[in-house]
């Protein structure tokens, strides 16, 4: 036998004898702590193992051992990681053993191959090399190969320890790659780090320097176009609001379809998918919500190629976009605040400007004139319903054709808002296919706001503002009619109920004619203006004796039924007056006595067949001219109460009058 074979079977002695006192693998922690790697890097171990054994075989290729050998590599655990797969079946099979002895010997040891399992590798030798670390305390991997017995005889374990090394040398070769592309990777991404925070930093730092809406959407959208130029983005906002950025569109809620964005916009969460439009469809696209604490406000659309998605840095962008979401909410207050200011100092310098006038027509024509301005309307129309006649009266509008005009109550959108009693906002007539509107059509308007003005609870009516172009009103100008109506409506209250007072104070309460001082105060004025008019004095005949007949309650009802008969029986612009108990009185400018008289006649006549129970009225008649030398009010009553006097002495039921110089008659 020979040296070698000697050398071999003491070696196989010796481990049959160790083979039984052996104790268990070390633990992977001792392993884990001397590699100085953590267990997310154990597939990159298991990874160099074999790069390392496919490297090893490439440079010993040639050699006569590596050539006439069969090899395999075997982990630190045991498993196996490469090579001939028939050598680690010997290692599991009759040779389990020899692995485990080489893991705990940390040396070389090898065994002749007997089993008659394998005949065709009987009499060649199995030898297994522990590779291990640098401090030599554990093993990282085993070689392990079947050698002929000619070779081993004539090379000895020489040359298998030499291969070991070489394939140590490659193992800690690749090893340090690894390590360094790692080092690098976080040097890498500390780099790219620190510069997203430089740039979120001087992005959010430009962002919160704006106080305007526009502004800071236009940062947001300019700050990832210069980080990313090659991405299509859009930005689309819900918001009642014309942005100056051609990139700032409006997201629109189609009933049909399931849109990213809508969804992006109603889950408050980001969204990707492949483009599914036809010629793109190696295209990505992104939605990502812009938000702040109290909502959500828009959403941003990102499209790009699928192979420049892996480069975006999407958490990057997501943090410029939330960052943006907050600025623009805080920009949305800001503009918030200062519109309300703005519609408080606008309702205050209204209020004061209405409250100058206590008259109708003046409020009116004022508030017509102050919302043209404030809302930079085209038209302003006030329509008044009046409970009389069933209309709409146009009692103010900016357009002359219009100024006068009357509708039915269900007319148009005055008419919609009287019913419905609710403001009403339309953006474009034209897709109008429900309501006709003369103001619209003669105007050529296409947008519309009108509330409904209503007086001490109670709708009286409707305002309306138009408009040429479409969409020019925003929910904002439709908030802020509702509130100016409010106060217009209030001094239209104050107005009604200032004419309504001074109405009551110049009426006589129980025949709704005019009060004395309101008569005498009327033809005073006349005297100073007019040339020429008439007063009848017109008392109802044994008055008391009509309320000792039929009591006070029966007189009251036949005083108001000659009252009625009088103010029936002038024209609109003559003054019916209770003068005095059941004395009434007349005025009429610009009529002779002789006019006069035809009037006081027809009186006369109409209370006798029209009372009940039947009355009879005597009445008196005077006349002042201009060229008279004593032209008063006390004057003409006492000339008309003399003719009364006359009347009542010839027996009732019948009509004096003064007597007339020619000159009087002939002016008059």
């Amino acid at each position: 036998m020979s040296e070698h074979h000697q050398d071999f079977s003491r070696h196989q002695s010796l481990f049959q004898t160790n083979i039984e006192v052996a104790s268990p693998i070390e633990s992977s922690d001792l392993w884990l702590k001397e590699m100085d790697i953590t267990e997310y890097d154990l597939s990159y171990i298991r990874e160099v193992i074999q790069q390392s054994f496919e490297d090893w075989r490439k440079e010993t290729g040639s050699l006569p051992l590596s050539k006439h050998s069969l090899w395999a590599v075997i982990d630190y655990e045991g498993a196996y990681a490469s090579g001939e797969e028939t050598v680690y079946s010997l290692l599991e099979g009759p040779h389990a053993g020899l692995l485990q002895h080489c893991l705990l010997s940390h040396e070389l040891v090898y065994d002749v191959i007997e089993h008659e399992d394998f005949p065709m590798y009987k009499g060649q030798v199995l030898c297994v090399v522990p590779i291990l670390s640098r401090s030599g305390q554990l093993v990282i991997s085993v070689l392990a190969c079947v050698l002929p017995r000619h070779i081993s005889e004539s090379s000895g374990l020489d040359a298998v320890e030499a291969t070991a090394l070489h394939y140590h040398s490659c193992f800690f070769r690749h090893y340090e790659y690894i390590f360094v592309s790692d080092v690098m990777k976080i040097q890498k991404n500390a780099e790219r780090e620190a510069s997203r925070r430089s740039i979120l930093f001087q992005i959010m730092q430009r962002m919160h320097d704006q106080i305007d809406v526009d502004t800071v959407l236009t940062e947001v959208i300019d700050s990832i176009a210069v980080l990313y130029p090659s991405i299509q983005l859009s930005l689309l906002m819900s918001q009642d609001h014309q942005y100056s950025n051609p990139k700032v569109k409006t997201l629109v809620f189609h009933p049909w379809g399931e849109d990213i964005c809508v969804r992006a916009f109603m889950d408050g969460r980001l969204i990707i998918q492949d483009c599914k439009e036809a010629g793109e469809e190696d295209m990505v696209e992104i939605s990502i919500p812009l938000g702040g604490k109290q909502g959500i406000y828009g959403v941003f659309h990102l499209k790009m190629t699928r192979d420049f998605q892996e480069d975006l840095d999407l958490q990057l962008i997501t943090m410029v976009i939330d960052t943006a979401g907050n600025a623009f909410e805080n920009a949305k207050l800001y503009e918030q605040s200062n519109l309300l200011i703005h519609e408080l100092r606008l309702i205050n310098e209204l209020t004061q400007r209405l409250n100058q006038s206590l008259q109708l027509a003046d409020i009116y024509q004022f508030a017509s004139e102050e919302l043209l301005n404030i809302f930079n309307a085209d038209y302003c129309c006030f329509l008044q319903f009046n409970e009389e006649r069933n209309v709409l009266e146009v009692v103010s509008c900016n357009e002359p054709s219009l100024s006068k005009d009357i509708f039915n109550k269900d007319y148009g959108f005055g008419g919609l808002v009287l019913e419905k009693k609710e403001p009403v906002i339309l953006s474009d007539y034209h897709l109008n296919t429900k309501v006709s509107s003369k103001l619209m059509e003669v105007t050529g308007s296409q947008s519309l706001i009108a509330t409904p003005l209503t007086v001490n609870g109670t709708v009286m009516g409707a305002i309306l503002l138009t408009h040429r172009s479409p969409h020019f009103f925003s929910y904002d100008n439709y908030r802020l009619l509702q509130t100016l109506a409010s106060h217009i409506g209030l001094s239209v209250s104050n107005a009604l109920l200032h004419a309504e007072l001074r109405r009551m104070a110049s009426r006589d309460m129980l025949t709704d004619m005019y009060a004395r001082h309101y008569l005498d105060e009327a033809i005073q004025d006349y005297q100073t203006n007019d040339f020429c008019g008439s007063l009848i004095v017109v008392d109802i005949d044994q008055f008391k004796q009509v309320n000792d007949t039929y009591g006070h309650q029966k007189g009251d009802k036949i005083l108001k039924q000659v009252s009625e008969i009088v103010k029936t029986s002038i024209r609109p612009v003559d003054i019916p007056a209770r003068w005095g108990g059941e004395e009434l009185a007349v005025y009429l400018p610009q009529m002779g006595v002789h006019q006069a008289m035809k009037v006081a006649e027809v009186i006369r006549t109409r209370v006798a067949q029209e009372t009940d129970p039947e009355v009879t009225v005597s009445s008196g008649i005077a006349e002042w001219c201009i060229i008279d030398d004593n032209v008063s009010v006390d004057s003409l009553f006492y000339r008309a109460d003399m003719a009364l006097y006359r009347a009542k002495n010839s027996g009732r039921n019948q009509i004096q009058i003064e007597e007339i110089t020619d000159k009087r008659a002939y002016l008059c």
